[in-house]
């Protein structure tokens, strides 16, 4: 029997997690080739498209649980409460791909109450991919179980990072990539926190990492990695927090230790 959560069991939230997450991802779809483009800050754009997908989310998940918390990115001053259940969401993860028409983007919907996780969604409009996972109840693709792929050598990962839109040539995470380069069979950046956890979760990629991540980018992939079997902490492998959601992600125990050994050892160049 699946778990109860204040009486509502989590298939529901799960329901209401991917319901959602296709809303939003149908009006990205919607917007393609007729949205405007603003700047929250350097290389940061933000699209009319983010707005509206955002919108409809809120719709769905409000309509149906009215005395939840709400926290989006498109969403000034929102942060997380210390107890009772929000919806933490991301409406474009990915919008530079999605404005340069790269094929590359999410919806991340994920229910939180406190520091758990309890239910979360990743869609991605364009292949149709919708990975979900529940507390306990293990990380799916599409009906598919997911299982992260068990790699535990560097040597043989292949790792993808997201980095802030703010780095510089002294900024830890370029470190961290010359020396992800130089010890993992392979290195990718794809511009999606939420795809590339959950492209952990399905084995796709083997470790990912981000210093610069907010709630919404993370809290749905964050589960599917666990759900898959996966392991996440922080850089120094201390507990992940969603307050300070800064993750590192990787298959299995023995990789996860050894990536993180690599990203701390990693210094910039002076």
């Amino acid at each position: 029997m699946l778990p109860l959560f204040e009486s509502v069991p989590v298939a529901d939230f799960l329901q209401t997690c991917e319901e959602a997450a296709r809303a939003g991802g149908a009006v990205l779809l919607d917007w393609v080739g007729r949205f405007g483009v603003r700047e929250k800050g350097r290389s940061d754009p933000v699209t009319d498209a983010d707005f509206a997908s955002q919108e409809a989310i809120r719709r769905i998940v409000l309509g149906r649980f009215p005395t939840h918390a709400f926290i989006g990115e498109e969403q000034a001053g929102g942060s997380l409460p210390t107890d009772g259940y929000c919806w933490v969401v991301d409406p474009l993860d990915g919008t530079m791909n999605y404005v340069h028409g790269v094929p590359h983007y999410a919806v991340s919907v994920a229910l939180v109450k406190g520091e758990e996780i309890v239910a979360g969604a990743v869609y991605e409009p364009r292949s149709r991919e919708c990975y979900l996972a529940a507390r306990g109840e293990g990380a799916y693709l599409n009906g598919r179980r997911l299982k992260t792929s068990g790699i535990e050598q560097l040597s043989e990962a292949l790792a993808v990072a997201s980095f802030s839109t703010t780095i510089d040539r002294k900024s830890p995470e370029i470190a961290q990539f010359i020396a992800a380069v130089m010890e993992c069979q392979g290195i990718r950046r794809t511009g999606s926190a939420a795809l590339n956890l959950s492209y952990v979760a399905a084995g796709r990629f083997d470790a990912f990492w981000a210093l610069s991540t907010q709630s919404w980018d993370v809290a749905a992939g964050v589960l599917l990695v666990t759900e898959a079997g996966g392991v996440v902490t922080d850089i120094h492998s201390k507990p992940f927090t969603l307050r300070l959601p800064h993750p590192v992600a990787a298959a299995s125990g023995p990789l996860q230790a050894a990536f993180c050994r690599m990203l701390q050892q990693a210094k910039p160049s002076a």
